[in-house]
Formats: structure tokens, sequence, C-alpha cells
């Protein structure tokens, strides 16, 4: 017989699918990866990154973000505003240009690219784009002579022979206009020559002979001075004396001398409205002792410091009075207040870097109660004295995201064995709060050993800024696992090594001595040995903690492998912890251990190799070969490494853990073989008050699952509160489930009599959640790589399954409940969220198990992104895109977090005779005016911009051509400009 769908109920189905769930990736935190330029508009107080995947990014106030992407895979190079508007040139070095403007739809603004122009030309010519001008500099090489005229001899008349010689000047370095009269141009040579040309007769008004090569110039405030810094690592002096040619400068300093120096690669001076100017310039070390430093100098008066950061300097600029020093290094940006003594960093509301070190773990808490935040801030408060009091000076745009509805924690943990809190409420994922671990343990590192700071009378006057390290002083602290509880603060971190902190939340510092239990979770098992790492040495001593998270209970798992599941009942005070061996828990009101429970398969003795025993020998050598290099290095007091060990080092880590942890096997439906490596890896776990042993009354119990498709039950036995602190707790098997597939059981959750998962610890009590339904019968989802089977309690029969790998081949990584609802309506309902192998995401109804929606998320390929994927109560997500951003995602209609902000272009000022001297406090990184010519015999006349309008002004066959850059952007722009 056939049969007909019900079209109105489905298509109420599927309405009822659009009010609920709503797939978007809503802003991305974090610091840029691979940054490659900068940009800054003090009229827009705006800040722009570039970066070498062809991403554009701007920063306001907190809360105002924009992100663009290029079309080409090209690395950003040049960033540049024009002046008193919206809109921005970006540079690729595939010699393209293209046009960003923010436009305002629906009281919002958008970043848009508006035009592009591709300069002809082989790729990475020596194309600039000056901070005041817009140049197109095409095939220097070979018209390395030619400025702004069409005669050669028109600018080299005037310099001597012996000067010029049989050498050509190079190509241009610098474009920089006088500050007073924008009519004036300073064009500095590779070589060392300068020229000051005259935009309205034509010619040079005088020539600098220097001497060596040239990096940079700068312009002084008073239209006279002239500043150059060079290759050997000096700057001069030169004054505008209309004598032609200047072949000495004023002045010639060499700070860091006399030894051979590396080039000062960019140099500025500002005026302070009180006292001597700020000279600051980066690079110019001395070759031989700090080579390898990245070092941007201040000097002010009396007071020199070079300010030391921890990776490569891509660019800088001063915010005018001078207020903040802006530095973009490769790993993090940097704002130093000029202002306050001693030069202090500003805290940083956004870009901060989330991967100071490697990020190994993460757990997002939602709807924080206000004490717990409270305190937790103020534990913050206390570590960041060292930070600035002024507020953050990058204020551009109006933020107008409503105010979050609630309070929500990401914590992540790290290599270093820290683990951070960020403040994940709104659009800035906002520094809360540290906590390290490893004052716990003896290790190698010495707390006193600061390898860049400088001492005393120390010759240069270094000063470590950042705090991006990638080194880890022992790999055993990494964090692997982190379960906080908001309602009770206690706190619960597993590392590497088999250990498993208990900490609580103290708001005044203690001294005291966390004594560690150790576990054996072989259990007597004859005929194994551990060949593996050696379990972490707790100080036999009392440790001083600050006010915070303070450990007051420690479990050392034996053999100390990874810790690879945990789980935290405060109401119960019981840890439940796994590893590859099998798994125990632990009663920390009475800080003894319970049970342990032997999961290894006699056949796997690859589970006694350590974490990383799956992986190829030859990634293993690489691996600890790269860890050899990194120790020694910083027993030599070395910090520096270069991105090329940085990123080999992060991939083989989270290959290794990978293959460790999910043991991917290709296959559809056949069954897995129970000799299957790993088979034990304990994968879930999770405290449930259930029916376990009848149907009559509910018991405390312990589920957990592995690698091998197994399910074990426990029944607890939890005293009273009155005879909590006298009466052990007990344990005894009660159930033992064998999924026929035998596939990684990946999730479990006990739903109640309605269908709806169990609260959490504590939710009930704090009437934030109802009572769970205790009248109807429970069921317990088991989540395999593979399907969704529920079982109904106690009998643990099964009762209906969703396949996933027998359909299309995909297995499951992620899971986790969360709660939806429409916008429209107060009610909520329980769903289960799925990432997969292929990079889709699944939302699954409770208890129905039936596929409601699916989309895709992350590249099938981007195997650390699927393995860092964390989910939220409320249907949101956070997964790493790289080692340094987290991606946000939103499934719900109703909870997304994304920027909403508008930018307004400032009120232009009126038309002035460009001819006429003007002063200007700062340019915005593009030009009133230029001239140049073309091999085309057209003549770029100017780029003029007054009001909303900006002008290209051709002038060809004693014709003047005016063509509106607005409507036709950079399609008539420059067509191969030569200097």
């Amino acid at each position: 017989m056939k049969r007909f769908r019900r079209h109105g109920h489905e298509s109420q189905r599927d309405k009822h699918k659009q009010d609920l769930y709503q797939f978007n990736k809503t802003v991305e935190h974090g610091f840029p990866h691979q940054p490659s330029a900068l940009g800054f508009s003090p009229s827009l107080q705006l800040l722009a990154i570039g970066t070498r995947l062809g991403a554009i990014k701007l920063y306001g106030t907190p809360g105002v973000e924009f992100m663009g992407l290029h079309d080409e895979n090209a690395a950003v190079t040049q960033v540049h505003f024009l002046p008193k508007q919206v809109e921005m040139v970006t540079l690729l070095d595939d010699n393209s240009l293209h046009m960003w403007t923010l436009r305002a739809h629906n009281g919002i603004s958008e970043l848009l690219e508006i035009g592009r122009f591709t300069l002809s030309g082989p790729p990475g010519s020596n194309l600039s784009i000056n901070f005041a001008y817009i140049y197109s500099v095409h095939s220097l090489n070979s018209f390395s002579g030619m400025v702004l005229c069409n005669s050669f001899t028109c600018l080299r008349r005037l310099i001597p022979e012996d000067y010029v010689g049989r050498r050509n000047l190079e190509c241009v370095e610098a474009l920089h206009e006088n500050p007073l009269n924008p009519r004036q141009v300073l064009i500095g040579y590779s070589r060392g020559l300068m020229v000051l040309w005259d935009l309205d007769r034509q010619r040079p008004i005088q020539h600098f002979l220097g001497t060596q090569q040239l990096e940079s110039v700068w312009w002084m405030e008073d239209g006279v001075n002239i500043l150059s810094s060079h290759s050997d690592g000096s700057y001069c002096q030169w004054t505008v004396t209309g004598e032609d040619p200047q072949t000495e400068p004023e002045n010639q300093e060499m700070p860091y001398g006399a030894f051979p120096c590396k080039a000062i690669s960019k140099i500025i001076q500002v005026p302070s409205k009180q006292g001597p100017p700020f000279l600051i310039f980066s690079g110019g070390m001395p070759r031989a002792s700090y080579g390898d430093r990245h070092c941007i100098s201040v000097i002010h008066s009396k007071t020199h410091e070079a300010l030391d950061f921890t990776s490569r300097i891509i660019d800088f600029f001063v915010i005018r009075e001078p207020s903040a020093l802006v530095v973009l290094v490769e790993e993090e940006l940097v704002v130093v207040d000029l202002q306050s003594e001693g030069w202090p960093v500003i805290q940083t509301p956004y870009l901060v870097p989330l991967h100071c070190s490697a990020i190994t773990c993460s757990h997002h808490v939602s709807s924080i109660p206000l004490k717990l935040w409270e305190r937790v801030q103020a534990a913050g408060a206390l570590q960041n004295t060292h930070y600035s009091r002024k507020p953050w000076p990058i204020i551009g745009g109006q933020n107008l995201a409503p105010d979050p509805p609630q309070r929500d924690l990401l914590l992540t943990g790290h290599e270093d064995g820290t683990v951070r809190f960020w403040d994940a409420s709104g659009v800035c994922l906002y520094p809360m709060y540290k906590l390290s671990t490893a004052g716990v343990f003896l290790t190698d590192a010495d707390p006193n050993d600061n390898m860049n700071q400088g001492s005393e009378g120390e010759w240069p006057p270094f000063r470590k800024v950042g705090c991006f390290d990638p080194y880890s002083d022992d790999p055993r602290l990494g964090i692997q696992k982190i379960h906080l509880c908001k309602y009770s603060g206690y706190l619960t971190v597993a590392g590497t090594a088999g250990q498993i902190l208990i900490m609580e939340l103290n708001d005044e510092a203690a001294e005291q001595m966390v004594e560690a239990t150790v576990v054996d979770l072989l259990h007597g098992q004859e005929g194994f040995r551990w060949k593996g790492q050696a379990r972490l040495d707790v100080r036999e001593e009392p440790v001083l903690f600050p006010p915070g998270f303070q450990p007051f209970a420690l479990v050392q798992c034996q053999p100390p492998a990874v810790v690879t599941a945990i789980a935290l009942h405060s109401e119960w005070k019981l840890v439940a912890f796994g590893t590859s061996h099998g798994f125990g828990f632990y009663d920390y009101h009475q800080k003894n251990n319970i049970m342990v429970k032997c999961t290894l398969n006699p056949s796997d003795q690859m589970a006694m190799e350590g974490p990383l025993s799956r992986v190829k020998s030859i990634k293993k050598s690489l691996r600890q070969s790269f860890r050899r290099i990194r120790r020694s290095r910083v027993s030599m007091r070395k910090h520096h490494t270069t991105n090329a060990l940085q990123e080999i080092n992060a991939r083989l880590e989270a290959e290794a853990l990978q293959e460790m942890e999910l043991a991917p096997v290709q296959r559809k439906i056949e069954a897995r073989s129970s000799d299957d490596s790993f088979t034990g890896l304990v994968r879930t776990l999770y405290f449930a008050d259930t029916f376990v042993s009848d149907s009559s009354h509910s018991t405390p119990s312990l589920w957990a699952g592995t690698n091998g498709g197994a399910v074990f039950a426990y029944v607890l036995r939890v005293p009273s509160l009155e005879r909590r602190a006298e009466d052990p707790v007990v344990a005894h098997a009660a159930k033992e489930i064998q999924l026929m597939h035998r596939a990684p059981v990946v999730g479990l959750v006990v739903l109640d009599g309605k269908g709806a998962p169990l609260p959490e610890p504590l939710e009930v009590a704090h009437d934030l959640s109802r009572s769970p339904e205790m009248h109807g019968s429970h069921h317990l989802l088991v989540v395999s790589e593979e399907q969704f089977k529920l079982f109904t309690l106690p009998k643990v029969s099964s009762k209906s399954k969703l396949k996933l790998t027998a359909v299309d081949g995909s297995r499951v990584r992620r899971v986790g409940v969360a709660w939806f609802g429409s916008r429209t309506d107060e009610q909520l309902e329980s769903s289960l969220v799925v990432l997969t192998n292929q990079g889709e995401l699944h939302v699954i109804s409770l208890p129905s198990i039936k596929m409601m929606v699916h989309y895709p998320c992350i590249r099938r390929e981007d195997v650390s992104g699927i393995a860092s994927c964390v989910f939220t109560k409320y249907g949101q997500g956070f997964y790493l895109m790289s080692p340094s951003e987290f991606e946000r995602f939103s499934l719900s209609t109703r909870w997304v977090v994304e920027p909403r902000c508008l930018v307004e272009a400032p009120l232009q000022m009126r038309l002035k005779n460009p001819s006429s001297p003007v002063h200007r406090d700062q340019p915005d990184g593009v030009p009133t005016e230029h001239r140049c010519l073309t091999n085309h015999n057209l003549v770029l006349e100017s780029i003029r911009c007054t009001g909303r309008q900006c002008f290209i002004i051709l002038y060809y066959n004693n014709v003047n051509l005016y063509i509106n850059l607005r409507p036709l952007v950079l399609n008539m722009l420059v067509a191969k400009c030569y200097f």
C-alpha cells in the first residue's frame, strides 16, 4: 500500500526546525594567525591587521570588530586608510590592490570589498604603498633612476659623479611628505640617496648623499629636520637648507655601536607636550651578542629602554600625544603606555594571544553565578597589577550589540601546565584569571629565572615585553582535561603524566602541602611493564599559593599515562578519572581512593609504551628531537624559535594525540576486533542518580565508556550529609554493556522519565533547574563513534538506535547536550549536538534520537580543529581554526554572539588650497595628492580625497582626466607607474 506524506505535518516540523536551529559562524577570537601588515586610522580610531593568508581584520572599541577575506591566496603586505573616510586600501604580494569600505546596512556597518586592480609585473615585485600616499612601484630594478619626471638627468645632474659612479640608485625604499607642505616629498633610495622633490615644479630641491644602505626615513614635525635609519645600525639627522647637495648629516648616531649592529628597520620621532620628543626605532642591536633579539628602543630624555619582544616585529606606530606605542609582532599585539611611569603594558581587550603556550584542551561553562564570577575576577585583578591603568586607547566605532544575557567562562588548558579563564560572554574573549599548576611539582625550571629581564646597568637596557612563550618547562605538565563546578567552586584539572588536581577557590593566599594519592590502575596485573614517561615529583614542603584556585588534593595515576576522561560530582564530593589503562574514582572529602577498574586488554602492549605510542616512529623521533632542541635552547637561555619549528612541533603533537585518543580505523559497518589497540582506553565518565539495581529506588552511580565499545556501571553508596565525614563511600559493579560493533564510546547521557537529561550536580539545589522526573522509566543513551543507542533502565534493554557510520561513513568526534529555544517562546528543548570526523554538525532530538538538522562546519582535513571543538550548553561552540584563533559558531536562533557595530565617517574638513602649507596631525595612510609618470606617457596627476569623494586625476595629451574613485574604485588605478 502506497504511503502518502502528511504535508501539513511536514511543513509544521520544518517551521519548528527553523524556529530553533540556525547555523552561523559568528566571530573569531584570539590573535590572527601569521600577521603580515598593520594599519591605523587616527580619524576613525580603527586598527587593521592583514595576514599572510589574505585575511584583513579591523578592531576599534571593544566589541567593534570586522573581518574580510581576499579571494586571492596571497599575503597582505600593506594596509592604509583613506584620510577622513571609511575606506582603506590593501596591497597583496601578488601585486594586487584592493579597496574596502565600511558600509552601513540596517544600522550596522559591514566590511565590503568594492574593487580591485592588479598591477602587471611578476609577483613579488617591489611594490610599495607609503603610509602618506598610494604608490605603485613596478620593476624598480629596471627603472630605479626615474623619479617623477621624464628625464633621469633632472634627478642626478646635481649629484657628484664620484657618488653615482656606475651603480644605479637601486629601488625606492621610502617616501615621506613634508608635514608642513604636502607639495614636497622626500624620496629615499636603498643605496642611501634621499631626494627632496617639488611636486609643483617637478624638480628636485635638495639631495642628501647618504653613504649607508637606507632602511627608513622620518620627517620631523618642524618640516626642516629629517631622520634616516640605515643597515649598519645607525641613524642620521639631516637639515633642509636649500644648499644642494648635502653630503654630510648634521648628526649621526649608532645607539648600540661601535661593534657591528643590525639594521634599524624603522625610526620615528614624536614630540611630547612637555619635555623632549620620543625617539623610537626597531632593530639596531649588536649583531654578535643580540642579533636574535626582537627589539624596539624607546628614548625619552634620560630614559632609554630596549623593549624585548617574544617574536619577530611586523610593524609599529604611535598614537599621538604620544599616549601609546602599538607594536604588532608575529605572535601578539603589545600596547605600551608612554604616559605612565615605567611605560607599563596596557591590557588588551581583544587580540590576546590564546596560544601564549600551546592550547591542549578547552572547557566551557555557561551561566556562571555572580558570586563565583566576582571572586574569579578579583583573583585575576591581583595578578594584573603590573598592567597600566590607562584605558584602551583604540576606541573607534560604536558597539551596538546588546549586553550578554549571561556570564560564560571558557577555560583553556596549556602545555606549560596553566589553565586560563576567559570571559566568553560577548564578542571579546577577555582574559580574567590565570592558574598555574607547575608550583605543585618539582621541575627543572627556576621560577626566579627570567631570561629576558635586564639587570640594572646592563647595556642594551632590555625589558621583556609580551606573554607569548612557546616553551614548556616540562611537557608532562600539559593540561588534558578540565571540569569546573560553577555552584561549589571546585575545579579539577588533569594532565599528561596521570596527575589529577582537585582545587577550591580561596580569596586569600595560603601556604599548604599537597599530598599525593598514588592509584595503581593496573591493580596487580602482572606481565606489563610501563615504558613511557616518569610521573611528576610532588614538592614535599609547603607551597605558597596566591588567591584563586588552590590545590588541596592530588591523585597520581600509575602508570603515569595521559588522563583521557574526568568527571566531577561536587554534591557527592567525588572525582572519577580514566586513562588508557583503566578508571577509578576518588573521595576528595575524605581524601582516599574508592576503587579502580583495569580495562587494559592483555594483548594491548602498545598501551604500555606511553601516550604517543601509535605515532609512526619517524614522527616520534622528530618530536623528541625537537623537544631536545627546545630544552637545550632553554638551558642556554635562548628563548626564540623559528615559525617552522613551532608549526612542525604543534602539528606532530596534534596528530599524535589525535591518533592516541580517537584510534581511527576507516570502516563502515564491519565489527571491530577485540584485539585492536587501546580498546581499554577510557573515553567518557558520567555520574548519575538513576535506576541501576531496580526500578523502585534510584541510587548514585558511575558510568564509564571505553575505546572498545564497553560500558561499565557502578552503584555507589554515598553516606548522608551528617555521616559524610566518617562513613566511607562504597562502590560495587552493577552492569556491563558490550556494543556489538565495538566502536569507541564517546558519550553517555541518562534521560529522566520525561526524556530530559539529568541536571548538573547542585543545579536543582540552587533552583536553577527542575527536579528530574523519577516516576517514569529512565533511559541510558550510549553514543559511540558509529551510532546512537538508547537503553531502558534498569534492565539495560535496547529500545532504539540511530546509525551514522553505516549510512554515510562518518564517525562521531565530539558530542554534547544543548538546550534550544525560539526567539518568541520561552520553552526550551534539549537536543544532542554532534560533530563528526567530516567536520559536520548534527542536531539529534531527545529522547526520540532522530536527526533534526545538519550543517558543514569544519574542513574534514582540519584534524586539529575537529579535535579541539567544545560545545556550550546553549547551542554554541568553539574550535581552533588556527593555533592562535578560536572560531565561534552558533546552532541556535535564540543565542547568537556576534559583532554588531557602526562606524561613521568623521566630519570632513573644508577644501583647502593644496599648494598652501598645511599642518597635519597624522596621516591616515593615503595621500591627498601625488604625481608620477607611467611608461605609457600617462601621468597620474594626483589622488585627491575631498569630503566623501576620492578622485584620481590623470594627465594625458595636455588634458586633465578626472576619475571618481568611488564608483570605479581601483579599475583605473595607475597602470604601470614607475619611479
